[in-house]
């Protein structure tokens, strides 16, 4: 297992991050924070660039490429803090479809997220706010014309745009990850309403399935048994998440690590303070294992590794404990300025607190770590 980036994967990164820095300033994300200016211009040049092709595999009109390059892409992403519907569509949508699409339902749906922009989603979390398969409650009964779906998604990453989502219900008197379907829901079909978020540089959505009808092509896989699938889907989700925090938490650290190089108390710069050496030493220390984690995770999802599920868990974990630091640190360390809106540290700190509830908690993951590892059955705490 090779942990360096390759030459390719490392042009990949520099590009990415070139045209981020030349088309998603931080100017362009206050305007979306304060302004509610739309994303679609940026959009359109991601899907100009193939991003959303990415991991679609050549045979549906994709370029084919592995889990580490949709790591390379997030992490970029995250460092810009990029609005927009490619990480869902990416990283949650397109995973879904290749772990359990047919050859066709895959060319139905993921050729058009390669060439033609569609926006995908997946909606998975109810109102408990739990990813986990066993605590689904929304319902698929089968009649004479299909699939009937009845319930409410919560939390579901760009659900008021995207074209298609792939829901997970329950099918039949079920528990656990036993009786799991999944649909692929047009946005037609649903009533979509926008969430009051801390993150206003991403739209979140409350989804309401009422009476719901789908055909027999939009469904993927067995109905009924679904749930290890869902489980390895949302297991992806998680990992290239943690990777997008990863880059917001390097974020910022450059922004602290630049400002206590310039600013000066007492005639000197407070970066020869001891005190705040200390503070970044730690913060360093930190991102730099939660990258480690993170891409580690990837690794083993793009090598279908057996480890692939303790090693997401310990990454979402890892990361979730660095962007607590970050968070604290980052915003001490810039004094009086770090509590204005006027200064960008808000944005990137409201991004990594959000992120870090979704897909499970730190908390969440690190008991499912400790049960994995065999400590027993620890109970997994609430989200």
């Amino acid at each position: 297992m090779d942990l360096e980036l390759s030459d390719d994967q490392r042009e990949l990164q520099t590009t990415v991050r070139a045209v981020l820095e030349r088309e998603c300033p931080p100017s362009v994300v206050r305007a979306v924070i304060e302004e509610g200016t739309g994303t679609d211009a940026l959009w359109a040049r991601m899907v100009e660039l193939d991003w959303p092709a990415l991991t679609v595999p050549e045979a549906d009109g994709g370029i084919g490429l592995g889990f580490v390059e949709l790591a390379v892409l997030a992490e970029e992403l995250g460092r810009a803090l990029a609005p927009g519907p490619l990480m869902a569509t990416a990283g949650q949508f397109v995973p879904a479809l290749v772990a359990a699409g047919t050859a066709e339902q895959r060319r139905r749906f993921l050729g058009p997220v390669a060439t033609e922009g569609l926006v995908g989603t997946v909606a998975v979390a109810e109102a408990s706010g739990s990813w986990d398969g066993a605590d689904i409650t929304t319902a698929a009964v089968r009649d004479s014309a299909g699939w009937v779906l009845r319930g409410e998604k919560h939390f579901v990453f760009d659900g008021v745009r995207a074209d298609e989502m792939v829901v997970a219900a329950r099918i039949g008197p079920t528990t656990g990850d036993d009786g799991i379907g999944l649909f692929v829901v047009p946005r037609s079909a649903v009533r979509a309403e926008p969430m009051e978020d801390l993150d206003a540089t991403r739209q979140y959505a409350t989804v309401f399935l009422d009476d719901v009808r789908i055909d027999d092509d939009r469904v993927l896989g067995e109905p009924g048994a679904a749930g290890p699938v869902l489980r390895r889907a949302m297991d992806e989700a998680a990992a290239a998440l943690s990777v997008e925090m990863v880059g917001t938490c390097q974020a910022i650290f450059d922004i602290v690590h630049s400002y206590v190089g310039e600013r000066e108390q007492f005639g000197v710069k407070i970066g020869s303070f001891q005190a705040v050496k200390h503070k970044l030493a730690n913060m360093f220390v930190a991102l730099e294992s939660a990258r480690a984690t993170a891409y580690f995770a990837a690794l083993t999802i793009a090598e279908d590794d057996d480890r692939r599920r303790l090693a997401v868990a310990t990454a979402k974990a890892s990361v979730g404990d660095c962007q607590r630091l970050m968070a604290q640190e980052g915003i001490q360390c810039l004094g009086g300025i770090g509590y204005t809106w006027e200064h960008d540290m808000h944005m990137y700190v409201k991004r990594v607190k959000t992120a870090a509830v979704m897909f499970g908690s730190g908390a969440v993951h690190r008991a499912r770590v400790a049960e994995m590892i065999g400590l027993g059955s620890t109970p997994v705490p609430s989200p």
